[in-house]
């Protein structure tokens, strides 16, 4: 192998810059190429009653793995099988009821070419994206999408590089146009993303996240002052709850009307709850989205908030360290 020529910042530049221009170029054209056939690959897809099967050999491999990522995430129920295993056993994940998104840039690969056989005689829809629309993939193919593209960025036109670009953003299209087509919304994204951050927004629940049972700060409507302390030091909140009758919520006390309290000279040992509680707390359901709790504390500047049910009796408490602990905010 020859030795490398000097290292040049000037050279390096210039063809990452010339590369990002075939690229862009190469994308530029893929849109214009897209009609009928992609129209026909969305309705397949949208239509399938089993799951996508997606196949590629080497790069196109990769890229199959994340469009086949990215259906599943979007509303189409979608798996990655390599052609190779296809041969030895893994075609058996593949049923009638699925389609198949075949995906080669030459449209010779050998790997599908062997397993097309055996998917036409399942009855399966196949979809080929590839860049050679008069390949033997694409001609016994049901529908053909062309990602074809006029040069390859690599210098030397060899590596594929503007054809797996033009492959992934094909691919993403398709996910595009299948979620649009679903009416796919934030909270179905959010089903399928359960651990990321708008997974947490929108689908916990303020029940899943509030104190109950014992652990609920609250007092009768005629404890004294005292008697909310203690309720509020045991329990480990900074309020309690004054509640009333079957469990009513009249009022909350918080340690800030304590320190107001104390800076009127007032005797604390005297006074009872409905005295100084403040009667209007601010109270949120169980079923609301604990995103919806934050919001109510950050619009009142309040730290914590009581927990009621639909007749108004108190079934739970909950504070902004139960919110960031569950990552809410």
């Amino acid at each position: 192998m020859p030795s490398p020529p000097p290292f040049n910042a000037a050279r390096v530049l210039e063809l990452a810059r010339t590369t990002l221009d075939i690229e862009a170029r190469a994308l530029e054209g893929l849109k214009a190429r897209q009609g009928e056939g992609f129209v026909a690959a969305v309705k397949a897809l949208l239509e399938c009653e089993g799951r996508v099967v997606v196949m590629g050999m080497g790069k196109s491999g990769h890229v199959g793995r994340k469009v086949a990522a990215t259906l599943a995430s979007t509303g189409t129920p979608a798996f990655f099988v390599h052609p190779g295993e296809a041969s030895h056993g893994d075609l058996g994940m593949v049923t009638p009821a699925d389609v198949v998104l075949a995906i080669s840039n030459s449209g010779e690969s050998e790997e599908i070419g062997a397993i097309v056989p055996a998917i036409k005689r399942l009855g399966v829809t196949l979809v080929a994206m590839t860049g050679r629309e008069d390949s033997n993939l694409a001609g016994l193919a049901d529908i053909v999408l062309s990602s074809a593209v006029d040069q390859e960025a690599c210098p030397l036109n060899l590596a594929p590089t503007a054809s797996t670009t033009a492959q992934m953003a094909l691919g993403d299209a398709l996910a595009v146009a299948l979620l649009d087509a679903r009416g796919f919304r934030e909270e179905d994204f959010a089903r399928s993303h359960p651990g990321g951050s708008l997974g947490r927004k929108l689908l916990m629940h303020v029940g899943d996240l509030m104190h109950v049972g014992d652990a609920v700060p609250k007092v009768g409507i005629d404890a004294l002052v005292p008697d909310m302390l203690r309720e509020m030091t045991r329990k480990g909140f900074g309020f309690t709850a004054v509640t009333v009758g079957d469990g009513g919520v009249a009022g909350i006390f918080t340690d800030g009307d304590l320190r107001r309290l104390i800076e009127t000279g007032a005797d604390l040992r005297r006074l009872a709850a409905h005295e100084v509680m403040h009667a209007g707390p601010k109270l949120i359901r169980s079923e609301a989205l604990a995103v919806e709790a934050a919001e109510l504390m950050e619009r009142h500047r309040v730290t914590g908030l009581l927990v009621v049910d639909g007749e108004g009796r108190l079934v739970g408490a909950l504070n902004s360290n139960d919110l960031m602990r569950a990552k809410v905010i």
